[in-house]
């Protein structure tokens, strides 16, 4: 008897059947890996082990790739979300709110390309709509009248999703040498002062010095507090 081979188990295995939830997730794992400039149909044909004409029956284009990767992400963003360890929003909006917005963050941060997709959609996912109503209805819950919630939401923006733009990335600095930190002092005093204070505080810290998450995590605290004050004073 001809012994069998690890080939043999693996030609009786049973095919995945191709569909669009398992091409879109492995154009996020693709996406992760390479980034989003590496996702082609080709890429992600082969990444699924098929012919590149067998995605048209799940995906019609590149296009359509996108738009279910940001559905993929707006679904782990909602669980993360619903297992957020946050009290009612009755209780503390606040707090309600800041988990939520840091459970969302945390899964951004496992797909770093998800926030430049998503603010370049050329219309808004149905998906990131049904994030932000479930905001309103936080916001609501904690006593936010419908104007002052509308008015939350335009403050909040992306940050609300778990990211923002940010004003300088630690590329833009120029290289940390006596000439490049003159130069940057003779045209930019203000903003050379700033940095250089700030290395100061923070010996370890380099020119790109800013801790990505202290740095949002401030800037949330500080519209929360905000918009507890109007919150408070509209009651």
């Amino acid at each position: 008897m001809t012994p069998r081979t690890d080939a043999d188990e693996v030609a009786e295995r049973p095919r995945i059947p191709l569909s669009r939830r398992r091409v879109l997730r492995a154009a996020a794992g693709l996406a992760d890996r390479d980034g989003l400039d590496s996702l082609t149909m080709r890429r992600l044909a082969q990444e699924v082990g098929v012919e590149a004409m067998s995605l048209y029956h799940h995906v019609a284009n590149k296009e359509a790739v996108f738009d279910g990767l940001v559905e993929v992400v707006l679904d782990e963003i909602m669980a993360a979300v619903e297992e957020a360890d946050a009290p009612p929003p009755e209780r503390d909006w606040r707090a309600a709110l800041r988990a939520r917005i840091l459970a969302a963050r945390e899964v951004l941060l496992r797909h770093r390309w998800a926030p430049q997709l998503i603010a370049t959609r050329p219309t808004m996912s149905p998906a990131v709509i049904a994030y932000y109503d479930h905001v309103v209805g936080l916001l609501r819950a904690g006593g936010f009248s419908f104007d002052l919630a509308h008015r939350a939401l335009h403050v909040l923006g992306s940050r609300a999703l778990g990211f923002a733009q940010e004003l300088f990335q630690p590329g833009d600095a120029p290289a940390d040498d006596a000439a490049a930190m003159e130069q940057m002092a003779d045209r930019f005093p203000n903003l050379a002062g700033m940095l250089a204070d700030a290395v100061h505080d923070d010996p370890d810290g380099t020119l790109g010095f800013c801790d990505d998450q202290f740095e949002f995590e401030f800037a949330l605290d500080l519209i929360l507090e905000g918009l507890e004050r109007r919150r408070a004073a509209a009651s």
